[in-house]
């Protein structure tokens, strides 16, 4: 792969796939872009009114609380779900174009990203109604975002790479994020799982980043120093991971398409 290249041919090409993905997504819906933030809101409200009406929660900020972990988990979901199956859906395009194939998956993830940023602001606008002003430890957000991102990158080219070959993955990976659902505190504290289980919870980058967006946006502290370095650990090493598998079986992918 040219160097010279990412700074012309091969990021013009990056940036198309992201937009066509992110057209497609809205195309022929009425809402069109507004479904970014229809979506974790309806969510939001209809958790804040179980957990705080029907079965009473003692935790402040509530709204605050729940979107700090939907907003990581959906982007999670989403990006994961539709970058596995970013290389069968553009058959075409790896068959007849003559490009590093790791560029698709990579602007699956990256179109999922603008409504991420859609999220964020929702997210950081709602922190502020429950006055949790902006301080220095909002810097850590760019930083434990782009951890986020890069492990998410490295799990879609390794699912969209097994998925060309083994057509259920996909089916896996949607079957996956309706159980992790449950086992990241989306919904609850982090204090309320048994200690044995921390160190695991630790280790799982999505479980991690709710934890971090709390330290940050409700408790206006930097996210705890293992915490940072279990999501660089395994940020670094999925990522690394999923481009040396993509790498060592995208020559076969034209006989499987």
């Amino acid at each position: 792969m040219k160097k010279h290249a990412w700074g012309g041919d091969y990021l013009f090409l990056l940036t198309n796939l992201m937009q066509k993905d992110f057209k497609i997504r809205y195309r022929n819906m009425s809402l069109g872009v507004f479904w970014s933030l229809l979506n974790p809101l309806v969510t939001m409200g209809v958790l804040t009114f179980v957990f705080t009406k029907i079965f009473p929660s003692s935790q402040r900020a509530y709204p605050v609380f729940v979107l700090c972990g939907l907003t990581p988990f959906n982007f999670f979901s989403l990006a994961w779900g539709s970058g596995t199956q970013a290389i069968v859906e553009s058959t075409a395009f790896v068959k007849r174009v003559a490009i590093p194939r790791e560029i698709i998956p990579i602007a699956s993830v990256l179109s999922n990203c603008l409504h991420l940023v859609i999220q964020i602001a929702l997210l950081l606008f709602v922190t502020l109604i429950y006055n949790n002003p902006v301080n220095k430890n909002w810097l850590w957000l760019p930083v434990i975002w782009g951890f986020f991102i890069v492990f998410v990158t490295g799990l879609v080219m390794i699912t969209s790479a097994i998925n060309v070959f083994v057509r259920d993955v996909r089916y896996l990976v949607e079957s996956f994020n309706a159980v992790l659902f449950w086992l990241v505190p989306v919904m609850y504290p982090f204090s309320f799982i048994p200690k044995q289980y921390h160190e695991i919870y630790e280790l799982n980058p999505v479980a991690a980043m709710v934890m971090a967006l709390r330290n940050i946006l409700m408790e206006n502290s930097a996210p705890g120093g293992h915490i940072l370095r279990n999501m660089a650990l395994v940020s670094s090493v999925t990522f690394m991971a999923g481009y040396t598998i993509f790498r060592s079986v995208k020559r076969s992918f034209y006989d499987y398409l």
